[in-house]
């Protein structure tokens, strides 16, 4: 059964046609009787009221279809998941990623790889996703395959080889050559591209045709010795022994296959259906997962076998208003049935899988049974949050955390009836359940509640979300800054406390020294008291040390703004049985931690954006000009057929608006995209 199943993801830069692509794949595949468009808001898979209305994919959507690949073999079952492509819903991809076994990465043919490619394209790398490619939207104005596989090489770093290349151009587009059978393959349109139309190669084709076949098989002659060894004793290659080879080749990820298509004109997607059962891995052909057994303190693989024992990753959650969370899950090990108990090893809680459901965008059907290398939805689990592992309790395992970027802009949201008030904290925190990027927190002097998320639309998405589908009244405020606060120099500092309470004494004492540490490397918390001094301190109070100092990390140090890049060091601790307490020392932590770091040049930082513009020619000037009036800095220019493309850094404080002024400049012909870089001391003149 594993054999014939594929988890696969579509990812890319927004508006590349992923939702289109999909879309075709549920139609060719017979999961859905009729073509749901983006741009007339009947997309199957965009069917939050949001995406209908904004016509972009702001939810990952999970759908099981099936693909006959041969005549008398078996239908592959494939799992697939949507993607988002706009950089604010980054975290969408990133949780996708983290359980997808194979990926297609779709290319706009006239704008190659784009910023948000780069992004996607570097988390498919880090959990070493095997990926196929499709260039797609072939028929536009200024689409030209071959510079985007040239693109791929330079931008990725991948080794694009091409299996089909293009008859026609532009608007003379009209199908492809397949590589492999030498043939050339079109679509009818009176059939909305059902019917596949199979031709010899014409005469005119059959040079360019030869010639990127002997670049296919010199490609894949690189990275396998079995059809070097039948090239260098001159044997023809049958078109079954070029895809074995090139599906080793593709799950070590040495070649990216890359086909070609239309999409919307329904040219190119059954060959990228049969690409993806003929390359990408089934879950028993990707390495076992690793994971860190609890009561051994040990990392152990976890092999892909429905008769193992269960374990599986929630890697999404979604709130029904009839069902309550939907908690989607990636079975690794064994399997669960509806109604037996599931283990929450990162809650250490028993959990009831009261029902489970195969998904298909918003709509289900039930299971019998979720197994190992399947994705599903379990419904009934109260306690479960995305990333935690679910099994047995025999068996502790805990499976590798995803990593989300942090918040980088904030609002104020406040009721506009004190009877709302609680419902709109319980639709926040369900919220933020949904969302790992999305934060809510009280300031405590105003009594505000401050919302914060990766950008202005996401923001803007999840409260008309709270406003429309949930039926809250709520006023919101202008966009802010989430800054963060560090230290300029390393300082060592004695703290002691003492207090009586109820009678009893609690005292601490202990020495900390506070430093900066390098960018991106987060807080750290060490103890480097000698193991002597440690001797007959029980674990309970170096504990509660360590919990006063991570608690500081997020009251910031004098403005209340998160701590980042703080290292503290434990040096010395003094301790007696009589007057000891937890309290005290997480007390005195908290309290040393506080005074260590205003004494310490506190410095404050504020978020860098990288902002990727694309404008045409006559307006590249003015778009620079207004990229430097508000601190940015200039990157690098790259000239395009379409248009240049310039990279900078600006703060996030003087890009609110920018699209405005984008677009004033530029007569509408310009536009841009931004996602979080870094944090940096924060300039007074507001340059970077």
């Amino acid at each position: 059964m594993l054999k014939i199943m594929r988890n696969i993801g579509i990812m890319a830069h927004i508006d590349a046609g992923k939702t289109t692509t999909t879309e075709r794949i549920l139609y060719y595949t017979g999961k859905s009787h009729r073509i749901g468009e983006v741009d007339d808001g009947e997309a199957i898979m965009d069917w939050m009221e949001q995406e209908q209305l904004r016509g972009i994919t702001i939810q990952s959507a999970a759908t099981t279809t099936y693909w006959k690949r041969a005549e008398n073999g078996p239908p592959f079952q494939i799992n697939i998941i949507d993607t988002p492509g706009h950089v604010d819903f980054t975290a969408e991809v990133e949780r996708s990623l983290r359980v997808l076994d194979g990926a297609v990465a779709i290319f706009d043919a006239v704008h190659g790889v784009e910023p948000q490619t780069e992004t996607v394209w570097r988390q498919a790398e880090r959990y070493r996703v095997p990926c196929i490619g499709y260039v797609n939207k072939m028929d536009r104005v200024g689409a030209d395959f071959f510079p985007v596989l040239a693109d791929i090489r330079a931008k990725l770093g991948a080794n694009p080889v091409a299996l089909q290349i293009p008859i026609g151009r532009e608007s003379g587009f009209e199908g492809v050559i397949d590589l492999i059978d030498m043939r050339e393959i079109r679509w009818d349109a009176a059939s909305d591209g059902e019917t596949m139309l199979y031709s010899p190669i014409d005469p005119a084709r059959e040079g360019p045709a030869r010639e990127w076949r002997e670049k296919l098989i010199d490609a894949l002659s690189s990275v396998s010795d079995a059809l070097t060894e039948k090239y260098l004793a001159g044997e023809e290659f049958e078109a079954a022994f070029i895809r074995t080879e090139l599906r080793k080749a593709v799950l070590n990820r040495a070649i990216l296959p890359i086909l070609a298509g239309a999409s919307r004109r329904n040219i190119g997607v059954q060959p990228l259906i049969d690409a993806v059962v003929d390359y990408l891995p089934a879950p028993d052909e990707v390495p076992p997962v690793t994971g860190h057994h609890l009561k051994k303190e040990e990392a152990v693989a976890v092999p892909c076998d429905p008769k193992g024992t269960a374990l599986g990753l929630v890697f999404k959650i979604q709130n029904e208003r009839e069902a309550g969370a939907l908690c989607y899950v990636r079975m690794y090990s064994g399997a669960f049935k509806p109604g037996t108990v599931v283990y929450n090893a990162a809650k250490k809680k028993r959990e009831r899988a009261n029902r489970i459901l195969r998904m298909h965008s918003n709509k289900s059907d039930p299971m019998e049974e979720l197994a190992a290398g399947d994705i599903g939805v379990i419904i009934g689990m109260k306690f479960a949050q995305t990333g935690d592992t679910i099994g047995s309790e025999g068996w502790p395992v805990v499976l590798e955390k995803m990593q989300f970027p942090e918040p980088v802009i904030s609002v104020s949201i406040e009721p506009k009836t004190l009877s709302d008030q609680d419902k709109l904290k319980e639709i926040l925190a369900l919220l933020s359940r949904e969302d790992p990027t999305f934060t809510t927190r009280e300031n405590e002097e105003t009594g505000q509640l401050i919302i914060s998320g990766m950008g202005e639309l996401h923001l803007d998405v999840l409260v008309t979300r709270i406003i429309k589908e949930y039926n809250v009244g709520a006023k919101v405020g202008q966009p802010q800054v989430t800054y963060r606060e560090s230290v300029g120099r390393q300082v060592e500092r004695r703290e002691t406390f003492s207090r009586v309470i109820a009678g009893k004494e609690n005292a601490a004492a202990l020495v900390m020294s506070v430093k900066p540490e390098p960018r991106e490397t987060g807080n750290r918390y060490s103890c480097a008291v000698s193991a002597s001094k440690l001797r007959g301190i029980p674990d309970a109070i170096l504990d509660a040390v360590e919990r006063g100092v991570r608690a500081s990390f997020a009251s910031g140090i004098v403005l209340g703004y998160p701590c980042i890049n703080v290292g503290v060091t434990l040096t010395d601790i003094e301790y007696s049985e009589l007057t000891g307490t937890e309290f005290a020392y997480e007390a005195c932590a908290s309290l040393g931690f506080d005074e260590a770091c205003r004494s310490a040049d506190p410095i404050l930082l504020e978020p860098i954006m990288a902002v990727d513009l694309s404008a045409p020619r006559e307006f590249v000037g003015d778009v620079i000009s207004l990229v430097t009036q508000r601190g940015g800095q200039v990157l690098s220019m790259n000239s395009r057929p379409g248009g240049d493309e310039i990279r900078a850094l600006a703060p996030m404080a003087k890009m609110f608006g920018f699209m405005t002024s984008l677009r004033s400049v530029s007569q509408g012909r310009a536009n841009f995209t931004m996602e979080f870089s870094h944090f940096e001391k924060k300039n007074e003149k507001g340059a970077v």
